[in-house]
């Protein structure tokens, strides 16, 4: 974790908090992914019954995401994220207590607002947290997010041939109330220390927290295509990527889940570089790298005729893939506050939903191969507007000032407001 001021504990404390509650998204959402061929049986739900079921978790969080960042907007972020955590965790236990598809449809919806405000709520928070340690860490808090996904799959895989669904699911409500609570004291105290008070100049989120309806950026819509962009990828290569080796480059199927393992992994440790790739390059260059590499993995491994060259190409999606989406929103926050994470966290949430029957309905006319080429074009298309809409999405430069103090004997922290790279950019 990236030094901070260690005068202000507080501080510390609510990024902990933050990180922890990330992370517990990820493995409560992977929790409940590993469970639904239970939950299918025990309801007795044909595919196409359970398919319009799982349906609910994305509608809920879709109509949830936008009102929660006026609920942000108007009662601060941490508050709103404590409430969410423990939505989430109480209604994570509720698809193994149902017995329909009708009812699954409709518990599904009250998981997935609960997962959808959380989202918007933690990366509101992240926003601030941003701009207070003045240093673009963002993409270690969605590194968070990316090992918990990777620890609840794992778990449940371990659980899952000793634990009924609805033990396991229990278990998950257990461990997500208790998080909740651990992590609740330092985020309501600590506000203050991460929203500076009227006044102070520190670049927060403030001013677009307090922007009025009819001032949201039009640049926040196109950083939230940005994400839809990535997430578009996420989703194709959760859906899709294992088939793809199974059913094209004909793999057996402990290989083919080799894939998304591959994705994933270098996902996150691409998320972990985040911060340092940033500072050193400027978060349009991240961008722009990004895509273009993304794109030109995922080229490799929809098309290459060997297994290996696939698995390459899919860890190079990954890397490529795995800082656009935290730094998208994290501009769109600087652009709107709350408000600008909750339209950007819908568009690029939008993009997991489209991207799965898309590519399903592509592959019918052209092929599977053929059809994940889109993945690489829409990565391509956010390195392209990434460039156009460079220098947009920082926050307002800070009055002149000295350099600022170093950290325990390290360099001066750098502000989000002028990351290194994108000051030329701004000239351009």
């Amino acid at each position: 974790m990236p030094l901070l001021n260690k005068t202000d504990p507080a501080l510390v404390r609510v990024r902990v908090a933050v990180t922890v509650l990330f992370a517990l998204t990820g493995v409560v959402f992977a929790g409940w992914v590993v469970r639904i061929p239970a939950v299918k049986e025990q309801v007795d739900a044909s595919p196409g019954e359970l398919g319009i079921a799982l349906l609910g978790v994305s509608a809920g969080a879709v109509l949830t995401m936008t009102a929660t960042g006026r609920l942000c907007a108007r009662f601060g972020p941490h508050p709103v994220a404590v409430a969410c955590a423990t939505l989430l965790s109480l209604s994570v236990a509720l698809p193994a207590r149902t017995h329909s598809a009708v009812a699954l449809g409709l518990v599904l919806v009250v998981f997935g607002a609960a997962y959808g405000g959380l989202s918007v709520a933690v990366n509101s928070a992240a926003v601030d947290l941003v701009a207070a340690v003045r240093r673009p860490v963002m993409p270690t808090f969605h590194a968070a997010f990316s090992f918990g996904g990777l620890l609840g799959a794992g778990l449940g895989a371990l659980l899952a041939p000793h634990l009924s669904a609805a033990r396991h699911l229990l278990l998950l409500t257990a461990l997500g109330l208790v998080t909740t609570a651990a992590c609740s004291a330092a985020l309501l105290r600590g506000s203050a220390a991460v929203c500076p008070p009227e006044g102070d100049t520190r670049p927060a989120s403030r001013a677009g927290r307090n922007a009025g309806p009819d001032r949201l950026p039009f640049a926040v819509v196109v950083f939230g295509l940005i994400a839809l962009c990535t997430a578009y990828g996420e989703g194709a290569l959760a859906d899709w990527g294992a088939l793809h080796l199974e059913q094209d480059l004909h793999t057996g199927t402990g290989l083919a889940a080799v894939g998304y393992a591959a994705f994933s992994l270098a996902m996150t440790a691409g998320r972990l570089c985040g911060t340092w790739l940033v500072e050193r390059v400027g978060q349009t260059a991240a961008l722009v790298g990004g895509g273009l590499t993304g794109a030109a993995g995922m080229l490799v491994g929809a098309l290459a005729p060997q297994v290996w060259l696939v698995l390459a190409g899919f860890a190079l999606t990954g890397l490529g893939l795995a800082n656009l989406f935290p730094i998208a929103i994290a501009r769109a926050g600087a652009l709107a506050g709350p408000r600008g994470v909750a339209v950007g966290s819908t568009l690029g949430y939008s993009g997991m939903l489209v991207g799965p029957p898309a590519i399903g309905l592509l592959a019918e006319q052209v092929g599977l191969p053929l059809a994940l080429t889109t993945v690489p074009l829409l990565a391509g298309f956010a390195a392209v507007i990434a460039y156009v809409v460079r220098g947009t999405g920082t926050a307002p430069a800070d009055p002149p000032r000295p350099a600022a103090p170093s950290v325990a004997g390290g360099t001066p922290e750098r502000s989000l407001a002028r990351p290194p790279g994108d000051e030329e950019a701004e000239r351009s």
